[in-house]
């Protein structure tokens, strides 16, 4: 599962969106974060560019841009507040895998992308716009190339949680899940999860 994803997934049950998301591990490389987080250490704008993940254009005078999250061309306001939007909901991922470097991509994200993309909404100075194209990218890079292998997608308001195996989330019907493998799931993984979140009345099934 790409996290980009979590970005559009509600509760197939009571719709509540938007869930938690808990990463137990990932099948992309090491290598894959570790270039993520030089790239965007480097600030190189040229190399940045030349991968035309933001792309920009001008009609009648005014800019318009997208990029593999906002994938249809809007203008700037609105497509920093999706962009600021989408940076919010990484409040609810938490990596239990103990990945140092994925760890640290996502703390990049939430302590340094996020208040810098909001303080660019504020004047919103197309002057600037090229100075959070390394935020940008990195976001990008995160949150589209990124595969989660493992982890659980969990629903605050019905306490349903739904297991991510083998990179696929399992977001089946209460009547259609199989008890003995998911419980098994849980178990396997409970020592990634503290106690207070396996104390509550979780749905379908508990351990």
């Amino acid at each position: 599962m790409k996290p980009w994803l979590f970005d559009i997934l509600a509760c197939p049950i009571d719709k509540y969106f938007p869930l938690e998301l808990y990463i137990f591990s990932y099948e992309s490389k090491n290598e894959e974060f570790q270039i993520l987080i030089e790239v965007y250490e480097k600030r190189d704008i040229d190399h940045i560019k030349n991968e035309n993940i933001i792309e920009l254009s001008k009609k009648n005078g005014n800019l318009f841009l997208k990029d593999n999250i906002i994938i249809e061309f809007t203008t700037l306001k609105f497509y920093i507040n999706s962009i600021l939007t989408s940076l919010n909901e990484m409040d609810s991922i938490f990596d239990k895998s103990g990945n140092d470097l994925a760890n640290k991509c996502l703390n990049i994200i939430k302590s340094v992308i996020k208040p810098k993309i909001l303080e660019f909404s504020k004047q919103l100075n197309l002057d600037k716009l090229e100075n959070i194209f390394p935020e940008l990218y990195f976001l990008n890079k995160i949150k589209l190339e990124i595969e989660i292998d493992s982890g659980l997608l969990f629903c605050k308001n019905c306490n349903r949680w739904y297991p991510i195996i083998d990179t696929i989330p399992q977001m089946l019907p209460d009547e259609y899940r199989d008890e003995g493998k998911e419980t098994e799931f849980l178990q396997i993984n409970k020592n990634l999860l503290d106690e207070e979140f396996l104390n509550q009345e979780l749905k379908p099934f508990n351990i």
